[in-house]
């Protein structure tokens, strides 16, 4: 048994007495009785002490040394619980308070309230064997009561809204619906001890909702890993809304792994199914390039992907730290495949990224953590320093004049971390592809260029690595769009260039870096605007403008 001996004395105690504060609760909306309304409000006071107990006992576990991270995730996960059993205890002193607001304490027994306790209290009744044995099953059950409650809850929540209407019995028929309401947010606390159950058996925070996403995909794809036998290791830094995880076996004693392990992705439904079209898309275009979708679940307005893991590392991660004989290697792919992605998709005709318009999208996130960059025009001496919104008015016909001569299919986030570079088999592979679309080249250029410049790394040979990085793409693409008569890329590139220094703001709490971002995106634009009525094909940008 994993969990401490005083802990887990504590947690049946609890239980014991949460179970006994609901079963009391029941009583008294069967027969009222003044002395048990009186003993269920004395014993809400024990019942948070054991709460405080509890988490005392558990948090000073947790900085004992020698705590290894599967105790420390039990512990946590025994806090959550204690929280959440004295939080359905609340509920049920909640719902003796309101006894008192019946005109007739027999008008609560037509709305079937019996079978909300039946499911609360046998739930109830499976919490210490969940905890004490990780027993997923038993969690399983405990997070299923949420939805069994919800049920029994709409189904009353109608009949009374319907009585409502006739104007008669209000007094009942909110008081009715108050008590159903306890009863159903009970089922919200057993959801969160349940996941909580989850989180100590599998080491991650778990919703209920991935968790069966998990186990459907894992089933449809024929991955043979046992959920009870899953580790689940985070994959954290995106900003995407969605969950992203390397779902692998565990170790055995030996210190094998039983699979080497797939990618398992939770979120909006709309973003994964557009994901898992542009993967397919790819992989038409060049088969091996981004990872083979193996099963896929939908429902409501969520969805999941089981995507296989790719071997190999991100390019952010060779650029950081592999030898530069590597890193060279590692370019001379990246220009080979996206040459080939390029060739194969290119569509010839005027194409528009809307630049400006991805500015205007993201602006108030940018002002929002960054305040202090929304200024007006300023005079510095005889010079005037145009505030970016006026700039972005003057900005406004430059895209009609600089479409691009061609489009591709882009990645969409190019960054360094959606690169995957395999050195062992001498291939690239793209990860992430949610926003992938027929538009400029231009647009993953001036992304990949500033993922490398946003980084916050200072130390000058890591900052001269990325600035390498930076410049190594730059040239790349400028020699391309020679090859292709491309005579306005500058312009173009300078305008993504502005747009991504400006909107890279939205995600940087260092103030001063931010600050040098937002002002070489200003710096681009003013550039931009000073040069129209002249040709763009003598707009030149600088390679110092990629640097930092």
């Amino acid at each position: 048994m994993l969990l401490r001996e005083d802990v887990a004395e504590n947690l049946r105690f609890m239980c014991l007495e949460v179970t006994r504060q609901v079963e009391n609760s029941q009583k008294v909306l069967d027969h009222p009785d003044g002395k048990l309304i009186e003993s269920i409000q004395t014993r809400d006071d024990y019942i948070d002490n054991l709460k405080s107990v509890i988490e005392n006992e558990c948090f000073g576990a947790i900085n004992r040394p020698g705590t290894t991270k599967r105790q420390v995730d039990l512990l946590r996960a025994v806090t959550t619980v204690a929280a959440n059993l004295e939080r359905t205890a609340d509920h049920a002193v909640d719902i003796v308070d309101q006894i008192q607001y019946l005109k007739d304490p027999e008008f609560i027994k037509r709305y079937e309230y019996g079978k909300f306790y039946k499911e609360v209290l046998s739930t109830l009744d499976l919490v210490y064997k969940a905890v004490s044995k990780l027993d997923m099953s038993l969690a399983f059950r405990i997070c299923r009561s949420e939805f069994a409650l919800d049920s029994l809850y709409k189904v009353q929540f109608d009949r009374i809204l319907g009585e409502l209407r006739s104007g008669a019995e209000t007094e009942n028929l909110i008081t009715s619906h108050l008590i159903l309401r306890y009863l159903e947010r009970m089922g919200d606390a057993l959801m969160n001890v349940g996941e909580a159950v989850i989180f100590a058996a599998v080491g991650e925070k778990f919703k209920i909702r991935q968790y069966e996403a998990l186990r459907e995909n894992l089933a449809k794809s024929g991955v043979e890993i046992p959920l009870s036998d899953v580790e689940f290791k985070s994959i954290w830094g995106t900003r995407s809304g969605c969950r992203i995880g390397r779902v692998s076996g565990r170790e055995t004693r030996q210190g094998e792994t039983p699979a080497s392990g797939v990618l398992f992705k939770e979120g909006g439904r709309r973003k994964l199914l557009k994901e898992k079209e542009n993967i397919e898309r790819w992989e038409a275009i060049m088969p091996g390039l981004p990872p083979r979708v193996l099963s896929h679940q939908q429902e409501d307005a969520q969805a999941s992907l089981l995507i296989e893991f790719l071997g190999g590392c991100t390019l952010q991660d060779v650029v950081l730290s592999a030898d530069m004989e590597i890193l060279r290697n590692a370019f001379f792919l990246v220009e080979q495949t996206l040459t080939e992605a390029w060739e194969r998709t290119k569509s010839f005709g005027p194409g528009n990224a809307d630049y400006l318009g991805q500015i205007h999208a993201r602006l108030e996130d940018v002002y929002r953590l960054n305040p202090s960059l929304r200024q007006g025009t300023r005079h510095i001496g005889s010079h005037e320093a145009r505030s970016l919104e006026d700039l972005l008015v003057d900005a406004v016909p430059l895209e009609p004049e600089l479409p691009a001569p061609y489009t591709v299919f882009i990645h969409g986030d190019y960054n360094i971390n959606n690169i995957v570079y395999d050195h062992a088999n001498q291939q690239i592979h793209y990860i992430d592809l949610h926003r992938s679309k027929q538009t400029d080249p231009l647009q993953d250029v001036s992304v990949f260029i500033l993922s490398n410049f946003r980084l916050p790394m200072f130390d000058p040979a890591v900052r001269e690595r990325l600035n390498w990085a930076s410049c190594q793409m730059l040239r790349f693409a400028r020699a391309y769009a020679r090859r292709n008569n491309d005579a306005t890329f500058d312009a173009r590139l300078a305008m993504g260039l502005a747009r991504n220094f400006i909107t890279s703001t939205r995600f940087e709490l260092n103030r001063k870096f931010a600050r040098v971002m937002f002002q070489r995106g200003v710096y681009l634009l003013e550039r931009l605007v000073a040069h129209r009525g002249r040709p763009w094909t003598d707009f030149v940008l600088n390679e110092a403008v990629v640097v930092y």
